[in-house]
């Protein structure tokens, strides 16, 4: 005789497998996802948040949060959502490189959450999810009242996945941490942002700062070294070992996100990345770089994009030329300074560090471009010239001297038009 609540194989059927189904789902929705999701948002420290935390437009119904690894798009998430002081059925974070989604579809989870009451969703690591671009527009589109947040990698392009998407999504990138910011994670001092044009014409703006007590290079050397990643504050000690780490992890898993991506050339483009990072700033000889890691050229000049589009890289090219029309970049620089020095030890050149460091602090919301003379023209406006404290002017001599600068390493205060490199650092 047929009984209803039969055990067979070790597996519970009570008659109707489908209710069955939807009852284990909603319990491991409530018990698993939902519990994890309120421990990680209650145990969120609020203390100190991103510049980008105030200027995201919250009210917008699909905002998505880009950038590199390790840069605090999580953080910033979780801050926001403990923020809201909501019910916890209300809200939840999911990141879709948890194992659960290997064996469960995102839309039917966020189905049960929506039902049981949700209101605002957000969605980590989007990325590492098969077609994350069509589940977005597809929760998006079934359910009209439901906020959707969500991060991923510096390397997404959303308007590669359909204009659809690129429409409804508004999107902003992070970078990583400021002199100002790290200074003010570390409980140092807190300060406000500084525009690149009052930096240019405000003289007096570093001895102001210096007025209050402020002592600017006395962690300059440490932002250098470790304070571009908000995970260098807690992880300072292992910190070069986590970068490494950091770097196999984005060429080996994020990169596998991209179109036609051939994840057998991994150890190559970590190959790459290690030729690179000993002659930086790198002049480009694709030729020697492609028989150096063994790639065609064609795929030396595609990965390079990538690396850049990863923030493992900056490509500099020559001002007044489009991107698009030109065969490679004329300066390849590595992200940020912690970049340089992980990658680079001992050996790195105290120049180097100098551009690399300016250049970090400008990139974020400026156009960095190569000029003729000096080192660097912003915005195809402001030409400057980077070196230590006696630096002079002939580089940039021959430029607008409204418009033309020396930015002087180990120097505290203005002195005339040169500025100290420091300043730079205050930007965002």
């Amino acid at each position: 005789m047929y009984n209803r609540n039969s055990n067979f194989n070790g597996k519970l059927y009570n008659g109707n497998n489908i209710l069955l189904s939807l009852h284990v789902k909603t319990t491991i929705m409530k018990e698993i996802i939902s519990e994890n999701s309120q421990r990680l948002i209650q145990r969120q420290k609020t203390e100190f948040k991103r510049f980008l935390f105030d200027k995201i437009d919250w009210d917008n119904r699909l905002i998505g949060i880009r950038g590199a690894r390790g840069t605090g798009k999580t953080t910033l998430m979780l801050q926001w959502l403990k923020s809201q002081k909501m019910a916890s059925h209300e809200i939840i974070y999911l990141s879709l490189d948890d194992l659960f989604f290997l064996s469960n579809d995102l839309i039917e989870t966020i189905d049960l959450f929506y039902k049981e009451g949700g209101k605002i969703l957000v969605l980590d690591e989007v990325h590492k999810y098969p077609n994350w671009a069509r589940a977005l527009k597809n929760i998006y589109d079934f359910y009209p009242d439901l906020k959707i947040i969500f991060s991923g990698s510096s390397i997404i392009e959303i308007s590669t996945h359909g204009a659809d998407l690129g429409r409804r999504a508004i999107l902003y990138d992070l970078p990583g941490l400021s002199y100002r910011e790290y200074l003010e994670m570390k409980k140092i001092g807190t300060f406000d942002a500084l525009t690149l044009n009052e930096i240019l014409e405000n003289i007096n703006l570093s001895s102001d700062l210096l007025e209050k007590g402020f002592k600017p290079l006395e962690y300059y050397q440490q932002y250098l070294r470790y304070g571009y990643y908000p995970l260098g504050i807690e992880h300072e000690p292992d910190l070069y070992i986590r970068i490494n780490q950091l770097l196999r992890t984005i060429v080996e898993n994020d990169m596998a996100s991209i179109p036609n991506f051939d994840i057998r050339n991994a150890s190559k483009i970590l190959q790459l990345i290690s030729i690179i990072s000993k002659q930086v700033p790198f002049k480009p000889n694709i030729s020697s770089l492609a028989e150096k890691s063994g790639m065609h050229r064609n795929t030396i000049q595609s990965y390079l994009q990538y690396l850049e589009q990863s923030k493992i890289l900056h490509l500099l090219y020559p001002s007044g030329i489009s991107t698009s029309i030109i065969q490679k970049p004329e300066k390849i620089y590595l992200d940020n300074s912690v970049l340089l020095n992980a990658i680079g030890g001992d050996s790195v050149n105290s120049g180097t560090l100098r551009e690399t460091f300016f250049l970090s602090q400008l990139k974020a919301f400026h156009k960095v471009s190569y000029p003729k003379t000096g080192d660097f023209l912003v915005d195809d406006l402001f030409l400057f010239e980077i070196g230590g404290a006696g630096k002079g002017f002939k580089q940039v001599e021959n430029f607008d001297r409204k418009n033309s600068f020396v930015v002087a390493d180990k120097l505290e205060y203005n002195a005339g038009k040169k500025i100290p490199l420091w300043l730079f650092g205050f930007l965002y």
